[in-house]
This record gives C-alpha cells, structure tokens and sequence, in this order.
C-alpha cells in the first residue's frame, strides 16, 4: 500500500537517510529541519521518500493520494514517561490539592499511589484493559505514536504482571508503538510499611524473574527520591533487571536531588525522569552521558511543583525530552501539545526546542530514535497533519485550540 500525501504547506523535523541523529542536544535544538511546499511517500508502514513538491513522483505510483493543502506534516509525538494502566480515578485527592494538601502528605494518609493500588487490586484484568484503551485512544487523537506504559500501580507479583499483561494487550491493539516498563518500585506497598528492605528483596527474587519469564517488559523503572526508594536500593534492582535484558529508567528529583541522575548515568539508564529539582551537579553529570534527560512539565502545572531547569539543560549542550507522566494523580492528560505549551510558557523554550524535546529527543527517551521521531526515509511513518496554521508558533501559542486535523499512525491514518 502506497499513500502519496502531497502539497504539504510545511515537512516538519526531516533528516536524510544515512544522517539521522540519535537526538538533538544544546543549540541545535533551536533548529527544525523542514521543507516547505513538500511531498511525503509512505510504502507500508513506513516512509518511502519526501522532498520537494517538484520533485514528486506521479500520483499513478501511489495507491491513495492525500492533498493537504498547504497543512503542515511533523512527525508523531513521542512521550517517554506515561502510567496509563490505572484503575478509576482520584479526583477526591485532586480536591485535597486545592485544599493545600501536598503529594507527599496525600501519600502518607493512604493515598495517591497506595490508593491506585488498591483500585487496580479489585479491577479485573478485562476491566483494566477497556479503561486503558479508552485512554491510549485519546493520546492517539491528540498525536501520540509512541509511548512508555508503566506498571507501578500493582505493587505485588500478581498486580504487576497483571498490568504488564494488560500493557501487552494493548501493544497487539493498537498502531501506537509501546515500550512495556516494570515500576514494581513506584511506592512500598502498605503490608510492607517499615519493611522496605523486604519489598525490594521481593521485587528483585521474585517480581524481576517472572516478569522476564513472561518477556512482558523492555525496561525497569524505580522511583528514587525522597521517601521513596533510596539510591543504593535503585542501584541493587537495575542491576537485578538489567541481569534479565531489562533497560533502566528512573524517576527521580522530583521532591527533593534524590541522587537518582547520578546513580541512572552510572547504570547507563536510557532516561532520567521528572528533574523538577536539580543543580548544576546533575547537568554536569548528564553531560556526555547519553541518558537522556526527561522532564514533565504537566506534572508542575498539576502539583504546583518547580518546573525544572530546562533552559540551563538546554544550555549546557543536553540533548532534553519532554513527556506527559499521564497518571490518575499528579497528571491526568497525556495532551502532548500541552505539554509543548507548557515548555514554551513556563520553562522558556522556543518552540523549535519544544517540538524537537516530544519528536526526536522523546524518540530517543524510549530507545526508539532511530525508527521514530522524525521524517527520514525507512522510519516508522508515523505523522501529524495539522489544521491550517500560519506557522510552528501557533501550535504552542494557541494552548487550548486542536490543532490536529488527521493522525497517521503504522502508515495507515486512525
């Protein structure tokens, strides 16, 4: 199957075959590579060929031929750190928010992600599944077409596969390309309250093994920050998964420097995640390591959290992503536009920084970038055709307008 997508108004984030980048990093990321009055060849489920309108092959060769009039074309958006498996919401601890409730003492009364837990404790698997796809779906409309889906909410051998098997299922659903992530260490689950020690001999005897048994997962994920999981216990269970194929990722400085960005480049973690706190000891640390740091800016809005130091990560020559954390506490959105929005307003990034942070660089965050991420010649054709906009600037300008009109996810538009 052929698509011709012709008289593009603008090609968005183009990179020729041979010269693609693994991300983009430091000034360079001001720089959005494009051609303007353009074509895009898609065979199958991948790009063909693109350039300029005069130099398109006939319509003949293709088997559908999409005029878009002048619309701009980018690639899908890549969102390195999603918790969409969950199970009900939590719009009660929302109100507690407003009422001047912090995360950390929400989580201590029971809340937040012990509350999670015992929601998806007494979801069935099927149940899990259809509230879960209702949301893929919705990042799928808002452009998403690749994403990391994380376990966490389970906190038991029994939970955790469950969502795992779920993340499966929806791998074999739907276009979205997903990256299944074990966060057996989200939270230390209440039977084990003062026994921490004990649940992290768990998840690494127990919960790793059956979870590789299974291949249910690509990476493993450990929160380490404060009243969490501390470094020397992130250090022990990347070691253990990493014994069994699995890929780390941390979240980490979200309340407090945690130390997470030191110990994820020491583990050579593919990402880095949250870094709403950080100094300039974690940018130094950073820098050169090819972990690739991840911030959430909708995380900040919906918390009132600092938003981190993007624009000194950028400065000193980091190859940055952005994500959505969509979760059913701290942020229940996974509007990626949003996020690129949020980039501009609050942590001062032009728009060519932001678009490059949730395309390439996302693409990298999930160990995908030479597949996904921009329009090159044998990646996965997987685009955005938007509305009819004057320029990129609208897209984070206009913060609340849709400024998707078609998705194209596989090659095939959803």
């Amino acid at each position: 199957m052929k698509t011709l997508i012709e008289n593009i108004g603008r090609l968005l984030q183009v990179e020729e075959a041979g010269k693609c980048r693994p991300y983009v990093c430091g000034a360079d990321m001001q720089k959005l590579p494009s051609i303007e009055n353009a074509y895009l060849l898609v065979e199958d489920d991948v790009i063909k060929a693109f350039g300029p309108m005069a130099e398109m092959p006939s319509e003949e060769e293709a088997d559908e031929v999409v005029d878009v009039d002048g619309r701009m074309v980018l690639p899908a958006f890549c969102d390195g750190h999603t918790h969409v498996v969950y199970a009900g919401s939590r719009e009660i601890e929302y109100i507690d928010k407003i009422k001047g409730l912090s995360y950390e003492e929400i989580a201590k009364r029971g809340g937040g992600i012990l509350n999670s837990a015992k929601l998806l404790h007494d979801t069935s698997e099927d149940e899990l599944f259809e509230q879960s796809l209702v949301r893929v779906h919705e990042m799928m409309e808002k452009g998403t077409g690749a994403a990391d889906i994380k376990s966490g909410y389970g906190l038991s051998v029994e939970d955790e596969l469950k969502m795992l098997r779920v993340i499966r299922r929806l791998k074999a659903e739907v276009p979205m390309t997903i990256r299944a992530n074990f966060l057996g260490a989200h939270a230390v689950p209440a039977a084990f309250k003062g026994r921490q020690g004990e649940y992290v001999d768990l998840i690494c005897s127990e919960m790793i093994p059956a979870v590789a048994a299974e291949g249910l997962a690509e990476s493993i994920d450990v929160f380490c920050d404060k009243g969490f999981f501390t470094v020397e216990e992130t250090r022990r269970m990347l070691e253990e998964g990493r014994k069994y194929g699995l890929v780390g990722k941390i979240h980490a400085n979200e309340l407090d420097v945690s130390g997470g960005v030191q110990v994820g480049v020491e583990m050579g973690a593919l990402s880095v995640d949250h870094l709403e706190r950080t100094t300039e000891r974690e940018i130094e640390c950073l820098r050169g390591s090819g972990t690739i740091p991840t911030m959430l800016p909708g995380t900040s809005f919906f918390l009132g959290l600092p938003y981190g130091n993007a624009r000194g990560m950028i400065d000193a020559g980091l190859p940055l992503a952005l994500a959505s954390d969509y979760n059913p506490g701290s942020t229940p959105s996974g509007d990626m536009k949003f996020v690129v929005s949020l980039a501009c307003i609050n942590m001062k990034l032009i728009p060519e920084e932001a678009l490059n942070c949730v395309t390439l660089n996302g693409a990298a965050a999930l160990g995908l970038a030479s597949t996904h991420g921009s329009i090159a010649v044998g990646k996965r054709a997987n685009v955005i055709v938007t509305t009819k906009i004057p320029d990129i600037e609208f897209i984070p300008y206009a913060y609340t307008t849709n400024v998707i009109e078609a998705v194209m996810l596989n090659g095939k538009f959803i």
